[in-house]
């Protein structure tokens, strides 16, 4: 049976899995563009796909200095994706979701009892967090450690974690099942490996929509409205401090960067579509602004700038795209039907993408590819799966 498709304007892009799970399919204003090649496999040999069961130390990243251009991209800048004609890479090296298992980060990986649909995932140490739903509208976190233990978190429906993944924060809403806000209030928590009594929270009675969207050098970063009109405002916020902190830079927030630095922000959203600004966070000087894509995240060095279409109409995103950060112009644009893109690292994104079976209930092909920034290349990042949640996580 083919589920049906809705139209609506985007209401949520910086949680788009958790909104696509709870019921807010995302969409596109119009049919992808002629592609003007396919996808070819990513050069290399392909590692085995079988998890480790040895646990592997996650170092941070080094802070470089960014550079003021991406990388030089050679082949067709629009490119049309099929799963099954992509060749087998290796494994994602961020946290990712197969079916109910947790694979990927430091530590084995670790299954998330229960079977409630999942909606965002990460890595905190050794353990495996995820955000599930509990019911139609219901949702809640729970952490799962190397033992088996679970501890539950109510009413949380967005999650970040550190590079290095010593540090989590979330964020509980109470959001319906078409991605609304069915009440106002809210909690923000922050949580580091190693500390005894390490969460800290923050109650926020008087938002709405409260979404965490980065933790970065000690600051959680999180949006919320204070009217539910939509009309987001940043706020950062040092755990174990009374109050949060409105950033007044930043307007409408869609992401900020792993480093704090650069966010994007939603300056126009209506029936038609909506356009995005990528600013520096400290000023609020506009780099650029795209009207053609919602961005929604970037790379960790803030050159390139992902995420999807500006307007959402169906069952999966028919593109994926990665703009320059500092001037909008196009990267690269992958056609097909997808449901989330995350950066992996500076020079490739991860897609969740779907094969055969797009729309129906049962039946459904679903892979994550790896894609070139600098070339038209793809690869399967994990092996095809037929029925299995797949997810990408922080």
């Amino acid at each position: 049976m083919r589920n049906n498709n809705r139209r609506l304007v985007i209401l949520v892009a910086s949680v788009a899995v958790a909104a696509v799970a709870i019921g807010a399919a995302f969409a596109y204003r119009q049919g992808p563009e002629a592609a003007q090649a396919e996808a070819a496999p990513l050069t290399g040999s392909p590692s085995p796909q079988t998890p480790s069961k040895t646990p592997t130390p996650v170092k941070p990243t080094p802070t470089t200095k960014p550079t003021t251009a991406p990388p030089k991209s050679t082949g067709p800048v629009k490119v049309t994706v099929d799963i099954n004609k992509l060749s087998q890479g290796r494994a994602p090296q961020i946290p990712h979701l197969v079916g109910r298992e947790v694979r990927g980060g430091a530590g084995s990986p670790l299954k998330i009892p229960g079977t409630g649909g999942i909606i965002a995932i990460g890595r905190l140490d050794i353990a495996a967090l995820a955000v599930v739903m509990t019911g139609e509208d219901d949702t809640e976190l729970l952490k799962v450690d190397g033992t088996g233990e679970v501890r539950r978190t109510p009413d949380v429906t967005s999650l970040a974690t550190t590079a290095d993944q010593s540090a989590a924060a979330y964020g509980s809403s109470w959001i319906s099942n078409l991605g609304g806000t069915k009440k106002q209030g809210g909690t923000v928590y922050a949580e580091t490996v190693g500390e005894s009594g390490s969460v800290r929270s923050l109650k926020v009675p008087d938002a709405w929509s409260v979404q965490v969207l980065e933790y970065v050098d000690g600051k959680v970063y999180y949006r919320a409205d204070t009217d539910d009109t939509g009309a987001w405002k940043l706020y950062s916020w040092v755990p174990g401090e009374a109050k949060p902190t409105l950033v007044k830079t930043v307007t409408s927030p869609s992401a900020v960067s792993r480093d704090g630095r650069v966010a994007a922000s939603v300056n126009l959203i209506n029936d038609g579509g909506s356009c995005s600004s990528m600013v520096e966070v400290a000023s609020g000087k506009q780099f650029s602004r795209t009207c053609d894509y919602w961005v929604t995240g970037f790379t960790p060095d803030t050159v390139t700038a992902v995420g999807g279409p500006a307007y959402g109409d169906g069952y999966c995103n028919g593109v994926q795209a990665a703009v320059d950060t500092r001037t909008g112009k196009l990267i690269r644009e992958w056609n097909g039907c997808f449901h989330q893109i995350v950066a992996e690292d500076d020079q490739h994104v991860l897609i969740v993408a779907v094969g055969k079976g797009q729309g129906e209930e049962t039946g459904v092909e679903r892979a994550i590819i790896r894609c070139n920034l600098a070339t038209p290349d793809c690869e399967l990042a994990t092996p095809i799966a037929v029925d299995k949640a797949t997810e990408i996580g922080t």
